[in-house]
């Protein structure tokens, strides 16, 4: 039994002189990995500064003028003018009624002025005679006011005959049926030979495509946020609404041009949950099609003291976010911190962190609370 007892303290004694340190303890730490070098990190400082925002929303284009184009008067179509699907000019002309009924109209009313002027003429004549024979008493009262009455009459005749005159040559003018605006046509509705009976037929409709209009919502719960941050100080919007307007395709893509808004709603839709914004865009060439599906990026804002981290600095834990600090000790200490939107490759945080701490951002992933780091240096 001696033997043995003296067997195992002398293998006891064998394993303690084997040990990393060597039987000795130099950093006075004990515990597994304490004779291993700290791993090296990359930080960054935090230093708020000001940092431009974009929001994006999901909108659709819409031409910013849609005409129904109708005729005003009632006929055959003889022509259509122009090619469906096409640009068309403001005073263009789409389609043609038949003029032959408008123009016989046109005639006889211009008939018509020429009697009622003969007439009336002919009734100042007349009462011019009659007035130097009254002052001398030589025709009765009665005469001399039946020929006055027959002069006014004649006068008012006239001025009918020409408004009737002036409403034919206008019936014959709206036998070419004209765009009202400059944009693109959409298919023609009635063929040539229809019967059209007036404004309630459709015949096509006009889309004024330039400047183009992009209808798009801002949601109630963001919009809220966003008031909340702007009255703390966190978030600064352009004045007078000079919001600059660019719009991301479905590829992805940003479109060259950008624009402005030009309306926004003081309602929340009932229907969606949404205030209702539109934003107006120059589209000289026409790119933009109405009813595209498109993001809509508003920018002019800026955070006056954001703090970013890249985001593979920031980690999701049991508790929500966090990120790694390099505490007093030369050690990592796990930070929670609230996360806002994207910047870029950033996070920009709103909660956790202030000016001056160290963020670990490489390495973190063989780090854990408490274990001991060292920054390496900058090349």
């Amino acid at each position: 039994m001696r033997i043995k007892q003296f067997s195992l303290t002398s293998l006891a004694l064998l394993l303690a002189a084997c040990g990393p340190s060597g039987g000795s303890d130099k950093g006075g730490h004990g515990g597994p990995g304490a004779g291993m070098p700290p791993p090296e990190v990359t930080v960054i400082t935090v230093a708020p500064q000001p940092l431009p925002v974009a929001f994006e929303y999901v909108g659709q284009t819409a031409g910013s003028r849609e005409v129904e184009v109708r005729a005003r008067v009632t006929g055959i179509l003889v022509s259509r003018n122009f090619t469906e699907g096409e640009r068309v000019k403001q005073g263009q002309s789409l389609f043609t009624i038949d003029p032959a009924p408008f123009e016989a109209a046109l005639a006889r009313a211009a008939a018509d002025v020429a009697a009622a002027e003969a007439r009336h003429e002919q009734a100042a004549r007349q009462a011019a005679r009659l007035k130097p024979l009254y002052a001398e008493k030589a025709v009765s009262q009665k005469e001399h006011d039946d020929a006055v009455s027959a002069e006014a009459i004649g006068a008012a005749d006239a001025k009918a005959s020409r408004a009737r005159l002036a409403e034919a040559r206008l019936s014959l003018g709206y036998t070419r049926v004209e765009s009202p605006v400059t944009g693109v046509t959409s298919r023609a509705l009635r063929s040539e030979g229809s019967l059209v009976s007036g404004p309630e037929v459709l015949l096509t409709t006009v889309v004024q495509v330039d400047p183009i209009w992009v209808n798009f919502g801002i949601p109630d719960n963001e919009r809220a946020r966003l008031q909340k941050e702007v009255e703390a100080g966190r978030l600064a919007l352009p004045k007078n609404g000079k919001v600059e307007v660019q719009l991301r395709l479905a590829d992805g893509t940003l479109h060259p041009r950008s624009g402005r808004l030009n309306f926004a709603d003081v309602r929340i839709s009932p229907a969606t949950g949404t205030q209702e914004a539109r934003a107006e865009l120059p589209n000289a060439d026409g790119a933009l099609r109405p009813g595209q599906f498109v993001r809509v990026v508003l920018r002019g804002g800026a955070r006056p003291d954001a703090v970013v981290v890249p985001q593979r600095a920031v980690l999701e834990g049991p508790q929500g976010k966090f990120v790694y600090v390099v505490g007093e000790k030369s050690q990592a200490e796990a930070r929670p911190v609230e996360a806002g939107e994207w910047s870029g490759e950033n996070w920009v945080i709103t909660a956790g962190l202030k000016a001056g701490d160290q963020v670990i951002v490489d390495g973190v992933m063989k780090l854990g609370p408490g274990a001991p780091v060292k920054i390496a240096e900058k090349k």
